[in-house]
């Protein structure tokens, strides 16, 4: 099946509003409606900004998290209200940093995926294993685990609008990068386990692979038939 190639950008902690400004500035005059589509997501100071910016541009905006209540006593959280009148179309979602860092767990991702769709934002879904996971032949394991739990909550007719991004943990930051057989081996994975779902839906799903992906190894990896 045909899926239009699909880039995402993490800013992750860089570019105050002045520094996005400036790149935008050279930046959206490359890009054009044709070829694959491109995500941006920008830190939350940045991100009301970037979204007018590229509103009208082929260039669309995420954030990098997202609470799954709409308002309260939640201090320091940003909601999907918050984000959709910012002009803001998706948001990552269980990224392995804030898994790390922040106590990310499955259980809160759950809510947070269904949430993101019903309010009309496009969830990006990370998922991926350590290094001692793959050392220890459960990258399947957590892969089966992070998928299934994340979206136990999501109903089968909405599972398309879900992306979801592999990004193995012992990739990230480190330059070392998946072989293009490991990335589809697990990308091959992660789509048999929405086919045990809905096979048409699945089939639908873009599954990204992120970690050190740089321009001599871009090519090779959007080739992957998954």
């Amino acid at each position: 099946m045909s899926r239009r190639p699909y880039v995402a950008a993490n800013w992750k902690m860089n570019k105050t509003a002045t520094e996005a400004d400036e790149f935008l500035d050279t930046f959206l005059p490359t890009q054009s409606a044709d070829g694959a589509e491109v995500v941006i997501c920008p830190p939350w100071l940045a991100l009301q900004r970037v979204a007018e910016r590229c509103a009208g541009t082929p260039v669309r905006v995420a954030a990098q998290n997202m609470f799954y209540e709409d308002s309260g006593a939640f201090t320091g959280e940003v909601s999907a209200p918050m984000l959709l009148d910012a002009g803001v179309d998706g948001t990552v979602l269980g990224h392995s940093e804030r898994r790390q860092f922040f106590g990310e767990t499955d259980e809160a991702l759950a809510r947070k995926v269904p949430k993101a769709i019903e309010a009309g934002l496009e969830p990006i879904l990370c998922v991926g294993e350590s290094q001692a996971e793959r050392e220890s032949n459960d990258t399947e394991a957590v892969l089966s685990h992070q998928v299934l739990t994340d979206l136990a909550e999501v109903h089968t007719s909405d599972l398309e609008k879900v992306v979801i991004a592999y990004e193995p943990v012992w990739a990230i930051g480190t330059g070392l990068t998946a072989s293009p057989e490991q990335a589809q081996e697990a990308c091959e994975f992660i789509r048999n386990l929405l086919r045990s779902r809905d096979e048409a839906k699945a089939d639908q799903v873009r599954i990204l692979y992120g970690g050190s992906v740089k321009p001599g190894n871009a090519e090779e990896l959007l080739a992957l038939p998954d």
